[in-house]
C-alpha cells in the first residue's frame, strides 16, 4: 500500500536527523552584516520550539501582512531563484527553507539588491517550517537542484522520500503546483516514483524550463559539466 499524507496538523512531530552543511567558508563582512541586519525582520515567527512551545499552527497571513498565495522554496541555494520569483510575481509571497547559512547571506544581499518585499525566510530546515503551517496553506512549491546525496545508502537523505513530501502534500492545496528541477538523472527516477505516492500528479517532465525560469549557479555548473537538466511538474491531488 503507497504511503498517503498526513490529513491534519499534528502538534508533536518526530524527533529527526538532520544531514548537511550549516556553514561553509567564512562569511565576508558585507555577508555578516546582511545576516545581522536584515534577517531578523525576513524570519517566520513561531518555528522553533522556544518561540512555539506548544507546536500550534502559525498563520501564514501574518508574514505577508494579507491573504495572498503562499509559495514555498526548499534549499533555494543562493536565492537566485527565490529572488527572481519574488520580482516576477508581485502579488505572492514566498518562504524560503535553507539551513546553509552562507547561502542565506548569499539570498539576503539579493533580496537588498533587487528590493523585493513579498519574501520570507527560515534559515533552517524546511520540515521545521512544515511542522506548524496549516493544512493546504501553500499554493506552490519549488526544489531547485536539490542535493542529490549520489551514494545509494544516503538515498534516504533525499527530499523526495516519504519523510518530506508527506508533510509537504499536507500544506499544500488541492490544485498547487511542485516544480522539480535536478541534472542528476536517478534524482527525477526516485522523484517520479516517490512524489505521485504523496498525493500528486504527474503533469510534466521535460528538457525544457518554465516560462518564468532562471537559470541557477548550480544550472550552469551542471550545462558546463554536460550534465542535461529535468523539469518536473507534479499537482496536488484534492
Amino acid at each position: 500500500m503507497s504511503d498517503t499524507p498526513k490529513s491534519a496538523f499534528d502538534p508533536n512531530p518526530p524527533r529527526r536527523n538532520f544531514y548537511g552543511r550549516r556553514h561553509g567558508k567564512t562569511l565576508r563582512q558585507s555577508q555578516k552584516g546582511y545576516l545581522a541586519e536584515d534577517l531578523g525582520d525576513l524570519r517566520p515567527r513561531g518555528i522553533s520550539l522556544a518561540e512555539n512551545p506548544a507546536r500550534r499552527p502559525i498563520d501564514p497571513a501574518a508574514i505577508f501582512g494579507d491573504d495572498r498565495p503562499v509559495w514555498l522554496e526548499v534549499g533555494f541555494g543562493g536565492g537566485e531563484h527565490m529572488v527572481h520569483m519574488a520580482a516576477t510575481h508581485p502579488g505572492i509571497g514566498i518562504i524560503g527553507c535553507e539551513p546553509f547559512i552562507n547561502g542565506v547571506a548569499m539570498l539576503l544581499g539579493k533580496i537588498r539588491a533587487a528590493g523585493v518585499g513579498n519574501v520570507s525566510v527560515h534559515p533552517g530546515d524546511a520540515r521545521d517550517l512544515m511542522d506548524v503551517l496549516p493544512d493546504a496553506s501553500l499554493s506552490r512549491a519549488f526544489l531547485m537542484y536539490p542535493d542529490p546525496w549520489p551514494k545509494a545508502r544516503h538515498h534516504r537523505r533525499r527530499f523526495v522520500t516519504p519523510e518530506h513530501l508527506l508533510p509537504l502534500a499536507r500544506v499544500m492545496r488541492a490544485g498547487a503546483e511542485f516544480r522539480v528541477a535536478t541534472d542528476i538523472p536517478d534524482y527525477v527516477r526516485q522523484t517520479l516514483d516517490e512524489v505521485p505516492k504523496a498525493g500528486f500528479d504527474l503533469i510534466g517532465e521535460t528538457g525544457t524550463p518554465w516560462d518564468d525560469w532562471i537559470s541557477t549557479r548550480y544550472e550552469q555548473k551542471a550545462l558546463r559539466e554536460g550534465r542535461v537538466p529535468h523539469y518536473v511538474t507534479f499537482r496536488r491531488q484534492g
